[in-house]
């Protein structure tokens, strides 16, 4: 089979990269057309400043306090479809960081930088690299670019392994993972994303009734001891604000959401009051800075309220098994908090921990002569790469690049009509909490049969992702199926931030990465999709307008007699110019 490639839209990513090597920029302009095939290369330009490895093999490393140790390991996981695997260590965090690295064939120009590839919001790597003939990771490289996609923490590959000499075996395993899911989801789509949303489901519905068709033998179910240590730590991991996640009010939502179901138990009895006593008096010590008298105070408490659960046991009928129900509440709560641990990051952990990470490793890996990079940003990739200029600006910072391009992205929605309004309900911290994470992922595959086969309930969401004829339909299913991941709600709060006046904001809601925009002196290329509505022009343009006139060129592809360009088309559709290239058969 033979993917055609377009080459219209890459060569204009190349303007960016000669940017730095002429003396006048383009203006802001809004060019409704298709952009002709690049003129621009670097034949004439000095020599390549990175080496290239012939001999492609998985790397782990740490880059800790300046260690740059290289850990070869032997078997790079079959979902990798990149010529080496690299990974990378963030500071403070067990994560390590997937790094798919393309080098350049020998005889393609050389190039002065580096080119990194960032993805969008709950995506991996996959998106720059589909297939052999519609990879934009591969064709940058065929160009010349020793091209990097970093998959940010919580996406594709990238793991959390404390231990370093684990990454390979804990990367193979998240593969395989990746694959069967992907597997299961073409065969037994609805199935699968039942089976991935099962754990969400039992949040939903932890006070539900439990009602035995048969009387239980509760004295051999009721493990006292246990129920009481599970309800202490649940309290206690509440009072510490399940690890960064919660502010005070949050936790003491999250507190009275618990009390509320466990309270239910107890409806209509004539422990209602007692019950309310010792609810009260948690609450208040959980508002109190941790230490070893309040931990026994609180275990206390429990036991307590363990024993007004048994005592209310005696008092309904013996088909409803109070023990039982409270030990359900009690374990489904424990899993909201476990994800809500395990999913622990926003988007300014993004900005100020993994980017640069991957920056200075690249850096160290291919030594550009000027120390910069170039970098390309599909939607928040795209928005990383505007706040990372922006917060650089603020702080008076180098950022290290020699120029960037984005790929429907904007820091500030609010002029526009865009899908992604959709994330607005979970703007509310309280609602956000009920949904710890977004298996994004398991709910596009589930959604993609809906919307690929008659009757095409869901046909919509295909206009999400791409316009009409611009993927081909097995790169489609492909990209629904193994591009997307799971969203903790604490990044879909901040990202909520840029649909909000002053556009998106930092964690503390005190800076907004508009404004200080204007203090780059890297150019921009800003690439907006006629189709896109999910980061839609005007969105676009209302960022791109913020940059220096004389730094940033403004393109909307799509033509009102031609292509049309929708979110992800800018990085994987099917693009139809003069000089269309045949990668593969």
């Amino acid at each position: 089979m033979v993917y055609p490639i377009q080459s219209d839209m890459r060569s204009a990513i190349q303007i960016a990269a000669v940017f730095r090597h002429h003396n006048h920029y383009h203006h802001l302009t809004n060019h409704r057309r298709r952009l002709p095939p690049a003129v621009i290369s670097y034949r004439n330009s000095p020599n390549c400043c990175f080496t290239v490895n012939s001999a492609f093999k998985l790397r782990a490393f740490t880059t800790n306090d300046g260690d740059t140790t290289v850990q070869k390991v032997c078997n790079k996981p079959s979902l990798c479809t990149a010529d080496e695997l690299h990974y990378v260590s963030v500071n403070n965090s067990d994560w390590k960081l997937a790094l798919w690295r393309y080098i350049p064939p020998p005889q393609a120009p050389k190039r002065n930088h580096p080119l990194l590839l960032l993805s969008g919001v709950g995506t991996n790597a996959i998106g720059y690299d589909l297939a052999p003939g519609s990879s934009f990771a591969r064709y940058m490289s065929g160009e010349g670019f020793d091209t990097w996609v970093l998959e940010l923490r919580g996406a594709g590959l990238s793991v959390q392994e404390s231990d370093s000499t684990n990454i390979e075996k804990t990367a193979i395993a998240v593969s395989e993972q990746m694959k069967a899911a992907a597997d299961n989801a073409t065969g037994k789509v609805l199935s699968a994303a039942q089976q991935s949303t099962d754990a969400q489901s039992t949040l939903e519905e932890s006070d539900t009734a439990v009602v035995k068709e048969e009387s239980t033998a509760i004295a051999t179910m009721w493990d006292e001891s246990r129920v009481v240590n599970e309800l202490t730590e649940t309290f206690m991991r509440l009072s510490e604000r399940v690890s960064g996640f919660l502010n005070e009010s949050q936790s003491r939502i999250m507190s009275a959401k618990l009390f509320d179901q466990i309270s239910k138990l107890l409806e209509d009895s004539f422990l209602y009051e007692r019950f309310n006593e010792t609810r009260g008096k948690l609450l208040s010590l959980l508002e109190t800075g941790q230490n070893s008298a309040v931990v026994d105070q609180v275990k206390d408490l429990s036991q307590k309220l363990v024993n007004i659960i048994e005592e209310g046991q005696r008092s309904v009928s013996p088909l409803v098994d109070l023990h039982e129900r409270l030990t359900t509440t009690i374990e489904d709560f424990q899993k909201q908090l476990d994800l809500i641990v395990k999913y622990d990051w926003d988007f300014d952990h993004y900005l100020e921990e993994d980017v640069p990470a991957a920056m200075e490793y690249i850096k160290a890996q291919t030594a550009p002569k000027d120390g910069k990079l170039l970098a390309i940003g599909h939607s928040m990739g795209g928005i990383l790469l505007y706040a990372w200029l922006s917060q650089c600006g603020l702080q008076g910072r180098e950022p290290g690049l020699t120029a960037i391009v984005t790929l429907a992205s904007s820091l500030d929605y609010t002029s526009s009509k865009s899908a992604l309004r959709l994330l607005l309900p979970l703007a509310d911290p309280a609602q956000a909490l009920n949904v710890p994470v977004v298996p994004l992922g398991a709910l596009l595959a589930a959604a993609y049969p809906l919307s690929s086969r008659p009757p095409y309930v869901l046909s919509w969401l295909n206009d999400l992702i791409s316009a009409a004829d611009m993927m081909h339909p097995e790169l489609l299913k492909k990209l629904v199926l193994n591009n997307f991941c799971t969203i903790p709600a604490k990044l879909i709060l901040q990202l909520t931030t840029a649909f909000r006046e002053g556009g998106l904001r930092d964690r503390s809601g005190k800076i907004f990465y508009k404004d200080n925009l204007h203090k780059t002196n890297v150019p921009v290329l800003a690439v907006a999709g006629d189709k896109d509505i999910i980061c839609p022009p005007e969105a676009v343009c209302e960022t791109a307008k913020l940059i220096p006139e004389h730094l940033v060129t403004y393109k909307v592809l799509g033509d009102d007699n031609g292509q049309h360009y929708a979110h992800y088309d800018l990085v994987g559709g099917r693009m139809n110019t003069m000089e269309t290239k045949e990668l593969y058969e």
